[in-house]
Parts: structure tokens; sequence; C-alpha cells
């Protein structure tokens, strides 16, 4: 899989993660999508090193797109941590 596919394969994976993790983010739709790019890599990156799952070339690979959404809860997740609690209102 290329860089584009990985990035389309982010954005589909932000998505998700924000359907699954409802609320307001600090960041925005750009910030979430940001986050699913990124927790593509990571999920991909600790499925490959500590799950012994290599990374698969083909976009359809059920275990990619798990290792992804994972990889993008994870980073929203932390964001909101760091960045303030997306259910309050200001």
């Amino acid at each position: 899989m290329t860089i584009v596919g990985w990035i389309i394969l982010g954005l589909f994976a932000g998505v998700i993660a924000k359907i699954l993790l409802p609320g307001r983010d600090p960041g925005g739709i750009f910030g979430t999508t940001l986050i699913g790019i990124a927790g593509a890599f990571v999920g991909g990156w600790l499925s490959s090193h500590f799950l012994d799952r290599p990374i698969s070339n083909d976009f359809y690979d059920t275990a990619t797109w798990i290792a992804a959404i994972a990889g993008s809860l994870v980073l929203l997740i932390l964001y909101r941590l760091l960045f303030g609690n997306s259910r309050e209102r200001r």
C-alpha cells in the first residue's frame, strides 16, 4: 500500500473513531482527520512490532483496518485528555 493508501485509510479510520467517540473535539474535524491519519500509522506500527502481525500491502485487509481504527481511537483519547474535555460547554 502506498502512502496515499495510508492517508485514505487514516481519513476513514479518523471518521470511524469520531463516530465511536462522539463529542466536541478541541481541534474540530480537521484535527480529528489528522489524528486518524497518525492513528493509522501508529496502529500499523504497533500491530507489526508487538503483535507480530506484518503490515499487509492489501488495502482491504481487515486486520490493517482494525489496527488503524484502534490507533486512531488511542490517539483521539490522548488528544482529548491533553487538550481539553470534549464534553464541557464553554
